[in-house]
């Protein structure tokens, strides 16, 4: 099956970051057209590819799925054999409830301290707000160790779609320095040796739009 996706910025896109290792996990070759965020002619370039006018888009044999979470869903169900969902009902559950939590929340993080993969520096203070997003994130992520399956590094044991959702919420908290308790620190460090999110990073230090 020939896939293509739509993608934003590599630096900046966290919602095509999660597409992307969506297909890596997929274990699926994909052709990928970027088109930079923030330039005069983005909104018509996107409305080219996708009628919400956002990325990520994947354009399928079944026709062109928007949002990253409907792409997640689609790949794990087009490529079962691929086990992007935890096995185990009850950590799968888990799984799909902290990307959704993920997808629909945590706004305050979102606004202030949006992925920026070349950024290296604290912001001058942390809100209440901001903090309460930042203790919520590191909660669920022990919850989800606790439920992982097997002893691997990431939230299930083995890479899966949660990891997809929570990388670039990884790569904020590094970017910004945030201090973190030692197992979440450690797990951002293994969304850092994951080789699926080098090569996006890696790529997106090469960036020279934006």
């Amino acid at each position: 099956m020939n896939y293509h996706l739509i993608i934003g910025n590599k630096n900046y896109s966290s919602w095509s970051l999660r597409a992307a290792l969506a297909l890596e996990l997929a274990g699926v070759d994909y052709d990928e057209t970027l088109i930079p965020l923030r330039q005069p002619d983005t909104a018509q370039r996107l409305l080219e590819h996708s009628p919400s006018g956002l990325v990520p888009v994947l354009k399928t044999a079944h026709g062109a799925i928007a949002d990253s979470l409907a792409i997640a869903e689609y790949l794990a169900e087009i490529h079962a054999d691929a086990q992007l969902w935890p096995q185990d009902a009850a950590a799968r559950a888990l799984a799909r409830s902290a990307c959704a939590q993920m997808h629909s929340g945590f706004f305050t993080l979102r606004s202030l301290m949006p992925m920026d993969l070349r950024r290296d520096q604290a912001l001058d203070a942390i809100s209440a707000d901001l903090q309460a997003d930042i203790d919520r994130i590191v909660a669920l992520w022990a919850q989800c160790r606790e439920a992982a399956p097997d002893p691997g590094p990431f939230l299930f044991g083995s890479p899966s779609l949660a990891d997809a959702f929570f990388a670039p919420v990884a790569s904020r908290l590094r970017s910004y320095r945030v201090e973190l308790p030692a197992a979440a620190q450690a797990y951002v460090e293994a969304i850092y040796a994951w080789p699926a999110f080098q090569r996006w990073q890696q790529a997106a230090l090469r960036e020279t739009t934006w």
